[in-house]
């Protein structure tokens, strides 16, 4: 697969938002295995921007394993500190539920009310929430009230 080719511009924003990140892949003794490259692509899957650290002391072997990652997982190379490797990736858009204008289900909730004087156990209660309640912050259970399709009291003022 081809690498992603970024403009000057578009690569420094990427390292000036790398900066701050920690290492999350490290590629060890053996080098560059199906295994390190399954977790970095699993890492540009949830981040998008990610260091990698090589132990190796050879520059040549890790040029050629930045340059190998970025090719087998699309990946725009983006710095090479030392042996710190940037690679950028845009993170993939999650597909969507299809339950458009669907209220949500009923759900299980676990309402915790704690004793009054602090020294008793609290009590747990296991609550089915329908899709039009709520739970308030004293734990007890509400419906939802409609939203009225009237304009607002400033609105009907201003005009």
């Amino acid at each position: 697969m081809p690498q992603i080719n970024l403009t000057p511009t578009q690569r420094r924003e990427k390292r000036a938002d790398a900066h701050h990140l920690d290492p999350v892949v490290m590629v060890g003794g053996e080098g560059l295995t199906p295994a390190v490259v399954k977790e970095t692509d699993a890492a540009l899957n949830a981040h998008g921007l990610i260091k990698v650290r090589v132990q190796g002391d050879d520059r040549e072997a890790r040029e050629a394993m930045f340059v190998q990652l970025c090719d087998e997982l699309n990946a725009a190379p983006i710095q090479h500190i030392g042996k710190l490797l940037v690679l950028w990736r845009p993170i993939p858009e999650k597909p969507k539920a299809e339950r458009e204008g669907v209220m949500p289900g009923p759900r299980v909730v676990k309402i915790v009310k704690f004793s009054k004087s602090g020294n008793g156990r609290p009590q747990i209660n296991k609550v089915k929430v329908m899709g039009n309640e709520r739970v308030t912050q004293g734990g007890e259970i509400k419906r939802i009230k409609k939203r009225s399709k009237t304009t607002s009291v400033k609105k009907t003022f201003a005009d």
